[in-house]
């Protein structure tokens, strides 16, 4: 790697992002900053990049996405999760090609990066049946792109559809027998394989790297989750798992495991420090005690959770409580982009719905920490990630000030969180190599991969229809379940997610 110096910049430096009183040189060698100086005040070293007049900030950390949703951008609206997600995952998978799994992965990265992100969590559905080429393909797209990801292979053991409560009762006998005799990966091969991820793509060793997805405790058996928890202690790996995103999801709590699910997975010894728990929007004062005293980290995931209808979670009460947030995008077939720069932004305007005591809102400052070092903390990299800082990771990105969210300049990272959504992207530093130069994008041609990507949708829309009009068939034996749940109690000190007319 070269050295470079950023001259000239203001930025936003150290843990909390506090702007820099006056301009800055920032020296990188080895992909690490390695000086932080007055402007002017030393000789720059190596590769001079001018940043007068920008904004030099740590890139965005987005800290739960699915890439492989990417092909289903803005095909629906007005469905709860439960409903939704059925089209995403069709009874009869869509027979994709390397290539085209290559693609679509390439939405997710250009998306990241246009968005203020250097680094992406990507929680990729490969299933029923386990393709290692498709995997493959994901990881070699990030890596071409230049961004820094954690792929995670969305496992689980039980047939998908089961992760509903009361399916069995309650499904049509000839659709559950279908549904079950429905062709698996055995378990035991999608753990070898795990394991095989796990020394291969450390991310302490690559930049492109495997995190442990369990998709979620209703979706495993309590052997499952033991043998994916054991996996990610042996090898010192980051894990993350979604959990009790919606109301429903708390009552299948109540009927799978008699309890909820957070409470569950307290029980079984699965939260621990480097556990993601993605969404936990429906909880209770107790369940947030258990995640503060296991140190795990909540994945907030604001602009999903509006459009899917799952609520606000109560994010003030987390930190109070001293818990980690990271925050993520989710995936774009449920919220069209992943953007994380809008996610920022929603992360503080949606939390001051809750009460009335300004003081205690969420602002830019926060949800901007959150948005860097939340996510770098949640995944591992401790101090070392999301900030601007002597020793760090010189995951970088630089913002024009000339351009109109920031004229006039009065508070920069305010300016930045709540009128910045990419237009004013220069240059993007990831590992300390520039993945972008006057906006464009360094590693790849992003148009002629635009062209490909809207040619290769062309060709597989036929399949996407016929998958939709599939999973009518389950989403209709789904509304009952929903209907029934809807009026199932749950605990009355469950923090309300939800506004009620």
């Amino acid at each position: 790697m070269s050295t470079i110096t950023l001259t000239g910049a203001l930025a936003l430096l150290g843990p909390d992002a506090t702007p820099s009183n006056g301009t800055v040189d920032i020296v990188v060698r080895e992909g690490r900053i390695t000086a932080i100086r007055p402007a002017g005040s030393a000789e720059p070293e190596g590769e001079v990049l001018d940043c007068g007049n920008r904004l030099v900030t740590p890139g965005l950390i987005n800290g739960h996405h699915h890439s492989h949703e990417h092909f289903f951008k803005g095909r629906h609206e007005n469905l709860p999760l439960e409903l939704w997600m059925n089209n995403v995952r069709p009874l009869e998978p869509i027979a994709y090609t390397e290539r085209q799994v290559y693609l679509r992965t390439l939405i997710g990265a250009i998306g990241a990066l246009r968005g203020g992100a250097t680094t992406l969590v990507d929680d990729l559905n490969i299933s029923p049946s386990l393709n290692t080429v498709h995997v493959d393909a994901a990881f070699r797209a990030y890596t071409d792109a230049g961004l820094r990801a954690l792929v995670g292979i969305n496992l689980f053991d039980k047939p998908f559809f089961q992760g509903m409560p009361f399916v069995e009762e309650m499904f049509p006998p000839a659709l559950l027998a279908e549904l079950n005799a429905l062709p698996r990966t055995d378990p035991k091969e999608s753990l070898a394989y795990a394991e095989t991820l796990a020394k291969a793509r450390h991310p302490r060793a690559n930049r492109v790297g495997y995190i442990v997805s369990p998709s979620a405790p209703q979706r495993c058996t309590e052997g499952f989750l033991g043998a994916l928890r054991d996996l990610a202690d042996r090898h010192a790996l980051p894990i993350n798992i979604h959990v009790q995103e919606t109301r429903l999801q708390v009552v299948a709590g109540q009927a799978l495991y008699g309890s909820t699910m957070v409470e569950y997975l307290a029980r079984i010894g699965f939260l621990k420090p480097m556990t993601s728990l993605i969404h936990g929007v429906w909880l209770t004062p107790r369940e947030i005690e258990l995640i503060a005293a296991s140190g795990a980290t909540v994945q907030h995931n604001p602009i999903s959770n509006l459009k899917l209808g799952s609520g606000i979670a109560p994010i003030r009460r987390m930190l109070d409580a001293g818990i980690n947030i990271s925050l993520g995008t989710d995936g774009c077939g449920s919220i069209e982009n992943n953007n994380m720069l809008q996610v920022v932004a929603a992360a503080a305007l949606v939390n001051k719905l809750r009460g009335d005591d300004p003081t205690r809102w969420i602002g830019a400052a926060e949800a901007f920490r959150a948005g860097t070092v939340g996510g770098a903390r949640a995944f591992g990299f401790g101090d070392a990630l999301g900030q601007i800082s002597v020793g760090a990771i010189a995951d970088l990105a630089a913002y024009r000030l000339d351009s109109i969210a920031f004229v006039p300049l009065n508070e920069p990272r305010g300016q930045l969180v709540y009128n910045e959504e990419g237009a004013s992207l220069d240059l993007m530093l990831v590992d300390g190599e520039v993945v972008m130069r006057g906006g464009k994008l360094t590693r790849i041609d992003e148009a002629a991969i635009v062209a490909e990507i809207v040619a290769e949708h062309r060709a597989l829309l036929p399949l996407i229809e016929k998958a939709e009009r599939q999973a009518v068939r389950i989403t209709d034996a789904y509304r009952p379940i929903i209907a029934r749940c809807n009026a199932t109690p749950i605990a009355a000190e469950t923090y309300d997610t939800v506004l009620r007319f």
